[in-house]
């Protein structure tokens, strides 16, 4: 079994631990007690606009410099919040970044793309690629740079890898001692290694991960990198997993997903994004209504973070737009 203890040492990137915070109002509108639903805000993680990616970097930034890297090198989309805070991390480093992005160079400079030009990032278009055709871009990139004499260090999309897991299971150590009555704790699932280290931490039956569309196979994936952390094998089966929150696809709007937006700004005054955390909390309130999630037991949200994808995303801005003026008024 593997333990944070065992190989590359983090770096520290972000302030720890983050708060976690009751959300008594929007509990009661959900037909909750209102102590039962409590928000982790891994939103509030410091460097680059905050998030979770930051505790995944902590441990991949740290193997990158044990081995004498130069430049970090990632993947993503466009809005990417693992790029985001990839070049955060380089420029808290010292280190260059260079994002292997899926699309064009037409691309709005807005979102989180503007904010990798404000860390000084490089970003490298790729086209209307993903999933391995994106990686093979991103070692391509990485094998030039090597080829001028730098030292790259491939960071895996997402920051999902076994060592990236494992900021997730000190996260789930952080949760037990905040909460030790926590019944479940409910998190977006994008790529895969914030819930497999949430699983290795606090077990499966506490953990529900609500598929936000970035992956074909999202069980298998994090059932796979809790059995690396674990070293027992975790089928994917026993995973406690909501597939219905995708919609037309990973970047496509839905109205369960606006109305979990509106309802929670509107409620706690907190802002989610409509890529993950949106759809985690869209999660969240079918959970309640089916009864897997019921009142008298303490529910935690994690919020992942994601704000500046708020900004890069049309649909949804364009829907706060129109609600906006619904509401509006000359005086």
């Amino acid at each position: 079994m593997t333990s944070p203890s065992d190989g590359p040492r983090p770096v520290t990137l972000g302030t720890w631990p983050t708060p976690l915070e009751p959300m008594p109002r929007l509990a009661k509108e959900l037909g909750l007690d209102a102590d039962d639903l409590w928000i982790k805000r891994d939103d509030l993680t410091g460097l680059g606009g905050g998030g979770n990616k930051i505790r995944k970097l902590e441990w991949l930034c740290g193997a990158a410099l044990a081995d004498g890297a130069t430049h970090l090198v990632t993947t993503g989309a466009p809005q990417s919040n693992h790029a985001r805070l990839t070049a955060a991390a380089g420029a808290r480093l010292g280190l260059r970044t260079v994002l292997v992005l899926a699309g064009t160079a037409d691309m709005p400079t807005r979102g989180n793309l503007a904010l990798d030009a404000l860390f000084g990032a490089t970003v490298v278009w790729a086209g209307d690629i993903d999933g391995d055709a994106l990686s093979a871009a991103a070692e391509d990139v990485a094998a030039r740079l090597r080829s001028d004499g730098a030292v790259p260090a491939l960071i895996p999309f997402g920051g999902s890898s076994v060592l990236g897991a494992r900021g997730y299971t000190v996260c789930g150590g952080e949760l037990l001692a905040q909460a030790p009555d926590l019944d479940t704790v409910v998190v977006a699932l994008g790529s895969g290694g914030t819930m497999a280290g949430l699983v290795h931490a606090l077990g499966t039956e506490r953990v529900l991960g609500v598929h936000c569309g970035a992956v074909t196979e999202p069980a298998e994936i994090v059932a796979a990198f809790v059995s690396d952390l674990s070293g027992t094998a975790h089928p994917p089966s026993s995973l406690r997993l909501r597939l219905d929150q995708v919609g037309q696809g990973y970047g496509a709007l839905t109205e369960p997903v606006v109305a979990a937006v509106n309802r929670t700004a509107r409620t706690e005054g907190v802002v989610l994004d409509p890529v993950y955390t949106g759809r985690a909390m869209a999660g969240l309130i079918a959970a309640v209504k089916d009864g897997h999630i019921v009142p008298g037991r303490r529910t935690v949200f994690l919020h992942t973070g994601g704000l500046p994808g708020l900004f890069g995303h049309r649909a949804a801005l364009e829907e706060t737009a129109s609600d906006l003026a619904a509401r509006s008024h000359t005086l």
